[in-house]
C-alpha cells in the first residue's frame, strides 16, 4: 500500500513525499481510512510508530475543506501529557499541513500567558496543548471551541498516570458533542477502556503489535548493582565506551537528574539535565542542543520517555528503574529509531526486584544479565521466566550471568570486547545515596 492509496489531498501528499516517506505504517495503514470515514478510534499503539501522522495527516485533510461555522477557534484539538510530545506533535502539523497554509499553534505550561493569549486570538486551525494549560485559558473564557471537529487524546494512558482524567474530561465536555474523538494509548485496558467508553462513540478498536513484539532492534541488557558507589562505576564506565553516540540515562527524580548530570559534567562528559521542573525555554534548548550534536549524554526524568525523537540516541540507560512497567517501554523506545539498531541498559538493585518482574512480566521477556570484567556484583539472582511467574531471587553468591558454556558472560562495556578496564573514578554526590 501507499499513501496515494489512503486517497488524502494532494497537498498532504506533496507534503508527505517531501519527508522522505512513501509507505504508511500499519497502524496508518489502519487508522487513516477510519478517520478519513468519520469513525471514533482508539488505537493502541507505542512511539516510534508512525501514530502522529496517523492522526495528523486524516486530520489535516479534513481540514482541506473550509468550515461552515464562522469561528476564530481550532477545528482539530490535540491533547499530549507533556511539553516535548506537544512540540513534537506541533513540528508534525507544520510539515504535513505547510502546503496548506494552516494556523497550527501550540500552549504549554512554561510559556508566557501574554504570547499564548496573542496566539489564540486569531484564527487557529490546529490547536496543541497539555491539559493543565489548557484548563487555565477555558476558565478565563479565551478558548472558542464552537467550530471543533476533532479531539484528538495522544498517550492517553500517560495523562491519566500523570492525573490529567479530570482535565481531559473537562477539556471535552467543553467541546461540541458532535466531535469526532481518537484515542491513542499503549493500554486499551483498564480505566483507558473506561475512558473511552465516556468520550467516544462506538469507537473502532485498532491494535497494531502484541507489547512482547515490539523493540526488536534494540538489545535490552540487566546489570545487577550492589550499592549506589556500584552503579555510578557502571555508569562511568560505560559513557566512556567510544561506540556510545549519545545516551539517555533515565533517573526517578528531578533532583537526582540534576546531581547526576553535574557529576557527569564534572567527569568531563557533555551532559545536561531534563525535567519538569525546568521552564520551557531552558527544554527546549537542552533538547535543540541534543538534536544538534552538541550534548552527548541527557540525564533525565520520564518527562522525556515519551516525545522525543532523536536518530542519534544509540544507547538508553536506566539509572533508576521506572515505577511503572510502560515507562519501560517509553524509555528503551527512545534508542533504535526508524529501523537503526539501539541498546538499552538497565540498572538493578536487590531492591528494585519487584520492579523488574513487573517490567518482565508486562514485556513478556526476560532482560538478560550481563557483567563487566571487573566490576561483577557481589549478588546475583537465580533466573526466572517472567511467563512462568516465578521471580527471581538473589543467591548471595558472587560473579556474573553464565552463557551456554556455563562460565559467566563478560563485557567490557558496550564493545564486548572483554578488555576494557573500569576507570577508577567515581561520582562524588552520589556515592553515599541510597537507591531510588
Amino acid at each position: 500500500m501507499s499513501f496515494e492509496n489512503l486517497k488524502l489531498h494532494p497537498s498532504i501528499l506533496q507534503a508527505i513525499a517531501d519527508s522522505g516517506y512513501t509507505t504508511p505504517t500499519p497502524i496508518q495503514a489502519e487508522a487513516i481510512p477510519e478517520v478519513l470515514a468519520g469513525r471514533d478510534i482508539m488505537a493502541s499503539a507505542q512511539t516510534g510508530t508512525g501514530k502522529t501522522a496517523a492522526f495528523m495527516l486524516p486530520a489535516i485533510h479534513r481540514l482541506s475543506t473550509p468550515s461552515a461555522v464562522k469561528s476564530k477557534g481550532p477545528r482539530v484539538l490535540v491533547l499530549t501529557p507533556t511539553r516535548e510530545l506537544a512540540t513534537q506533535v506541533n513540528d508534525a502539523a507544520r510539515k504535513y499541513g505547510k502546503h496548506l497554509r494552516l494556523n497550527t499553534v501550540s500552549i504549554l505550561g512554561g510559556m508566557p500567558y501574554p504570547l499564548q493569549n496573542k496566539l489564540l486570538s486569531g484564527y487557529v486551525d490546529i490547536l496543541v496543548a497539555t491539559p493543565g494549560r489548557l484548563i487555565d485559558h477555558i476558565d478565563r473564557g479565551r478558548i472558542d471551541f464552537s467550530r471543533l471537529e476533532m479531539l484528538i487524546l495522544d498517550e492517553a494512558d500517560r495523562m491519566l498516570d500523570m492525573g490529567f482524567i479530570e482535565d481531559v474530561e473537562k477539556i471535552a465536555n467543553a467541546t461540541p458533542a458532535s466531535r469526532q474523538t481518537l484515542l491513542f494509548s499503549a493500554t486499551l485496558d483498564g480505566n483507558i477502556g473506561k475512558l473511552a467508553t465516556r468520550l467516544l462513540k462506538d469507537p473502532k478498536r485498532i491494535q497494531v503489535a502484541a507489547q512482547q513484539d515490539r523493540h526488536e532492534n534494540i538489545e535490552q541488557r540487566l546489570h545487577f548493582v550492589d550499592d549506589m558507589a556500584h552503579k555510578s562505576r557502571l555508569l562511568q564506565h560505560m559513557l566512556t565506551d567510544v561506540d556510545l553516540t549519545q545516551a539517555i540515562v533515565f533517573t526517578a527524580t528531578k533532583r537526582d537528574a540534576d546531581m547526576l548530570a553535574e557529576d557527569l559534567f564534572a567527569q568531563g562528559h557533555s551532559a545536561a539535565a531534563l525535567h519538569g521542573d525546568m521552564n520551557q525555554g531552558a527544554r527546549n534548548r537542552t533538547l535543540t542542543k541534543l538534536r544538534r550534536g552538541g550534548l552527548r549524554v541527557l540525564v533525565a526524568t520520564d518527562v522525556a520517555a515519551r516525545g522525543i525523537d532523536v536518530a542519534g540516541i544509540s544507547h538508553v540507560i536506566n539509572f533508576d528503574l521506572p515505577k511503572f512497567a510502560e515507562d519501560y517501554v517509553h524509555r528503551i523506545g527512545r534508542t533504535g529509531r526508524a529501523g537503526a539498531s539501539g541498546i538499552a541498559v538497565s540498572f538493578a538493585s536487590y531492591r528494585d526486584m519487584q520492579l523488574l518482574q513487573r517490567i518482565e512480566r508486562f514485556t513478556g521477556q526476560s532482560i538478560a544479565p550481563h557483567t563487566i570484567a571487573g566490576l561483577e556484583p557481589k549478588r546475583v539472582p537465580r533466573p526466572s521466566s517472567p511467563r512462568s511467574g516465578q521471580d527471581r531471587k538473589f543467591s548471595g553468591k558472587p560473579g556474573g550471568s553464565r552463557g551456554a558454556s556455563g562460565q559467566p558472560r563478560r563485557e567490557g562495556g558496550f564493545a564486548r570486547n572483554g578488555e576494557k578496564r573500569p576507570n577508577s573514578g567515581g561520582f562524588a554526590h552520589h556515592s553515599g545515596r541510597r537507591h531510588g
